[in-house]
């Protein structure tokens, strides 16, 4: 048993040891062969080379120039030829062959195996550069008239349907002329009877490909905007702002990201302004007169924040989702209604020299009032407005005055509706004497009550009405002891009846009503004129009685 153990050991080492040398003189052998043979796979100017000799080389070179032809392949199925003999193609037989050869390590062909080379020579074969590249330049796909440029994938245009979607990348058929000739010369440098200009890398490409994760990202950002809408409600009225009018306003930027058009919003917001805005037009009121007058003017209303709502817009838009709201103002009204002043206002009458104040259609006062003196520059203007603010226990300043006053509610500026306690009546024309720098005077009581019942933002309406000017009761009982004056006339002794109605209807006047008969002179002189006349009849009916007495007579 052990005997047979030993034998087998032994044949396995004599098999070994023959395969081994075996092997070594295979080795040995395929050493001895590359010392004048080149390597597998050797190319040289990439053509194979393999297993031949430098002489073999240089004749396959010289073969080959022999009515050399390269085709050159390109996009779209088409091809293109040219000739050696077009810039002067010939072999080189120098012995760089040999030197290649001799650089060779013969004993390195295992490795070679594994890690071909590919040599250059410069030497090989021979031309005129200048006369390949002129010819290069002239081949059909050289020519840009001929050439398509590859176009980007992109996000489409909107679709209803689909939205935005990733357009694929077109490839063209533009080359990149560098790069197409170095390919020419490398085919041309080692004789190859072909080159792919695809498979050479000649072609533009497009920069940016259809599974760009950027652009994917891009087009679904993109497409959350499109899940947005605003609905405005502006009083019974709706508008929607949706995907079939903004998204024309979408873009991306440099950076693959949504921007909307800022100048498209404010068109849109612009668009907004004119159809909803109410400030500024003309307003038409139903007077307490039963007139119906148009007032001009107009600071109150409904006027849109263009800033603001074209902001909002841009907000709601990178929201994604549909919102319903109202506009942004940078002015608000009582109504959306016909009237947006609603049935809630403070209504003055400037010819009247009358105000009326509504609550929810009712009148709650009416009151006279003295409104701006009329000397051209502190008229009361007849507009629509809105109460600035209501403040008790102001200081009213002007260039000449400091006027305390309990109650303040200025609404155009620096005019306002206040209590006035100096005035001594309210009503016909007095404001045309003893008019204000502007302001509507009221009665400190009728001031209090509209006080407590307005607010800031509270509609005033100013207007003039001609035939609605009358007289205050002072101004009237002033006009009706003038007319009783004027009508003494001439003064006779008969006269005395018309002069006591005229003075007692003086005497029953109020101070301000003396103050506005501007003919007192006159009952004055005629009072003074008819006591003379009366005191000079007194004393001619004395003189006849006394001259019948006796001269002669004694004295009592």
């Amino acid at each position: 048993m052990f005997k047979n153990i030993h034998l087998n050991k032994k044949t396995v080492l004599i098999t070994a040891g023959i395969i081994c040398g075996v092997l070594a003189a295979v080795y040995i052998g395929f050493s001895v062969f590359f010392m004048n043979h080149f390597f597998f796979r050797t190319t040289i100017n990439g053509m194979p080379v393999a297993g031949c000799t430098a002489d073999k080389v240089e004749k396959n070179a010289e073969e080959s120039v022999k009515g050399y032809a390269l085709n050159i392949a390109e996009r779209d199925g088409k091809s293109e030829t040219i000739s050696g003999d077009d810039f002067g193609l010939k072999a080189e037989s120098d012995g760089t062959m040999e030197k290649l050869l001799k650089k060779q390590n013969g004993f390195a062909w295992i490795a070679k195996l594994f890690k071909p080379d590919h040599l250059t020579s410069e030497t090989l074969v021979s031309y005129d550069e200048d006369k390949l590249k002129s010819v290069a330049e002239d081949l059909d796909c050289m020519d840009e008239k001929n050439q398509k440029e590859p176009v980007d994938a992109r996000i489409s245009d909107y679709d209803a349907k689909n939205g935005f979607t990733i357009e694929e990348e077109q490839e063209g058929t533009a080359v990149d002329s560098d790069k197409t000739l170095a390919a020419i010369k490398d085919a041309v440098d080692g004789l190859s009877e072909n080159v792919d200009l695809e498979q050479a890398g000649c072609y533009k490409e497009p920069s940016v490909t259809a599974d760009d994760e950027k652009l994917k990202t891009a087009c679904d950002a993109l497409n959350k905007y499109l899940k947005s809408s605003i609905t405005y409600q502006v009083g019974d009225q709706s508008q929607t702002l949706d995907a079939s009018t903004f998204a024309s306003w979408l873009s991306l930027d440099d950076d693959l990201q949504p921007v909307v058009d800022q100048a498209a919003v404010e068109d849109y917001v612009s668009g907004l302004a004119d159809k909803y805005n109410t400030c500024y037009g003309n307003k038409t009121l139903n007077t307490s007169y039963g007139t119906t007058v148009s007032i001009g003017n107009v600071h109150y209303g409904w006027k849109v924040d263009n800033a603001a709502e074209a902001s909002a817009i841009i907000s709601d838009l990178e929201g994604g989702a549909p919102v319903t709201r109202d506009l942004n103002y940078s002015m608000t009204a009582a109504s959306h209604g016909a009237n947006d002043y609603g049935d809630s206002y403070v209504e003055i009458n400037l010819t009247a020299q009358h105000l009326f104040l509504y609550k929810n259609g009712s009148l709650v006062l009416e009151t006279d009032v003295v409104t701006g003196k009329p000397d051209g520059s502190h008229e009361t203007p007849p507009g629509v407005f809105g109460i600035t603010y209501c403040e008790k226990n102001a200081t009213l300043r002007g260039a000449n005055y400091a006027t305390p006053v309990s109650y303040w509610m200025p609404f155009n500026g620096d005019i306002g509706l206040h209590d006035a306690t100096w005035q001594p009546a309210f009503g016909g024309t007095l404001y045309k004497t003893r008019g204000s720098h502007g302001c509507v005077n009221l009665p400190l009581g009728v001031a209090q009550q509209i006080f407590d019942n307005v607010e800031a933002g509270f509609p005033v309406l100013c207007y003039d009405l001609p035939g609605t000017e009358h007289l205050s009761p002072d101004e009237q009982a002033a006009a009706d002891a003038s007319a009783a004056i004027d009508a003494i006339g001439n003064v006779t002794l008969d006269s005395e009846p018309a002069i006591n109605a005229a003075r007692t209807q003086y005497d029953a006047l109020s101070a301000l009503g003396k103050k506005l008969v501007k003919n007192y002179d006159t009952l004055t002189a005629a009072e003074d004129t008819f006591i003379q006349m009366r005191d000079a009849q007194a004393a001619q009916q004395q003189q006849p009685a006394d001259s019948t007495a006796d001269p002669a007579a004694p004295q009592q």
